[in-house]
């Protein structure tokens, strides 16, 4: 492996780079298949015919959507963003919540992406909102349905810090009868935004994007880790949910027998889930979905009091999200309202010191001889700089530790030991 950027899917994946949005295998339905890979996330494999893989020769425009090779804003993209533009593009920056309590309570941090989502498909606006949702029959994994209705969309809510791939049905999306929300992470958002350009018969059908703040994908495994901490098999969960009915919420529970378990917020991400995150998310300059129209996330500049309501940052990055939100404000979907742009830095204050860090880690690998992302117009340099100096040591020196540990040096396909 070199240092060189990646020519196929194959390459992307195997130096783990792949974020599993999917949007590879929509381009090429033929050739890649979605899997879940326990330990990694979800992959897209060849799909083996008569000639053998496919895989080998994906590359030309499923290549370019790719998150995980690159990402890149537009020249000038940034030139007014504030923060130097290292939060992307932020026009407003508002902090609200769902006025359906049952909503507000349900989601993770006020019901706000439900909310603006159930909103502009009620008012006509559009059809149906692509949103990812727990299997009915296999509740650790996730699927991703196209959402008609207001019961649908609401019904969906809740944070799945678990793989899925909501640009592999994109195909949804293109062949509605009308414009659609598309909900996602960061990565996803991203690949829904090339994607689109490469083809306009999905660009017409985009009503308008959301971005979910990140902190990274755990793999399947970290769930399965997580349930048995709480005494059960994966196999006998029924129902789970990582946060809501409350704020930030619970990870809870339900299992076939109706025995109920759960561990806190905390425990379940800090402990747990979190040191399964796949690669990729470590050397991710984007965690709060710049290349949406509205981003959405949790406004931590302040500690949450016991049974606070929840509540949602909204970054308003074009003006298409501009107008989503006033509708939905006007019409009474959601209440709240403009807040300081600096409480978004105030609200994730890791964030900025993990841009730098990414800066270092991306440059690390190169150095060492790695495929690496490709990064344009996503300023890195500026937030490294800002960093201590045991901060910036550490960038370097753990990630040659992770490449060791992680063993990135291998092909990510040799450790893929099943498949669901």
């Amino acid at each position: 492996m070199s240092g060189r950027a990646a020519r196929t899917i194959q390459e992307v994946v195997d130096a783990h780079l792949c974020t599993g949005c999917g949007a590879c295998a929509y381009l090429e339905p033929d050739a890649l298949q979605m899997v879940d890979v326990p330990d990694a996330g979800r992959r897209p494999l060849p799909i083996v015919g008569v000639n053998g893989p496919a895989n080998d020769v994906v590359d030309g425009s499923a290549l370019n959507v790719c998150p995980g090779a690159s990402l890149r804003h537009d020249q000038h993209a940034l030139d007014d963003a504030p923060f130097g533009g290292e939060w992307g593009p932020v026009l407003e920056l508002y902090e609200c919540w769902s006025t359906d309590p049952a909503v507000r309570h349900r989601g993770s941090s006020g019901g706000v992406v439900s909310a603006l989502t159930a909103h502009a498909v009620t008012c006509g606006e559009a059809v149906g909102a692509l949103q990812v949702q727990a299997r009915p029959d296999a509740p650790l994994l996730n699927e991703t349905v196209l959402n008609r209705t207001y019961d649908d969309i609401v019904s969906a809510a809740g944070s799945r810090y678990s793989p899925a791939s909501p640009c592999e049905r994109l195909d949804l999306v293109e062949n509605a009868e009308g414009p659609c929300v598309v909900v996602g992470k960061p990565c996803d958002i991203a690949a829904t935004a090339r994607a689109a350009r490469l083809r306009p018969s999905l660009a017409e059908k985009v009503a308008f994007t959301v971005g979910i703040f990140c902190a990274g994908t755990p793999s399947t495994r970290a769930t399965e880790e997580a349930v048995r901490r709480l005494g059960a098999e994966p196999d006998d969960v029924e129902r789970l949910d990582y946060r809501g009915d409350g704020w930030p919420g619970r990870f809870r529970i339900r299992t076939a027998d109706g025995q109920r378990s759960s561990l806190s917020y905390e425990d379940s991400w800090g402990d747990t889930l979190q040191k399964h995150r796949q690669w990729r998310c470590m050397i991710c300059p984007d965690h709060t979905g710049e290349f949406a129209d509205l981003s959405v996330g949790d406004p931590w500049y302040r500690p949450v009091r016991d049974d606070e309501p929840g509540r949602s940052l909204v970054v308003v990055r074009t003006p298409a999200g501009s107008a989503v939100l006033q509708a939905a404000l006007r019409d009474g979907a959601v209440a709240g309202g403009p807040i300081p742009l600096d409480r978004l830095p105030q609200s994730q204050p890791n964030l900025a010191s993990t841009r730098g860090s990414v800066w270092a880690r991306v440059l690390t690998m190169r150095l060492a001889g790695l495929r690496a992302p490709r990064y344009r117009g996503m300023p890195g340099i500026r937030s490294w700089s800002r960093l201590g100096t045991r901060a910036k040591i550490s960038s370097v020196g753990g990630t040659l530790k992770r490449i060791r540990r992680r063993r990135l040096r291998e092909p990510e396909s040799r450790h893929h030991q099943e498949v669901r």
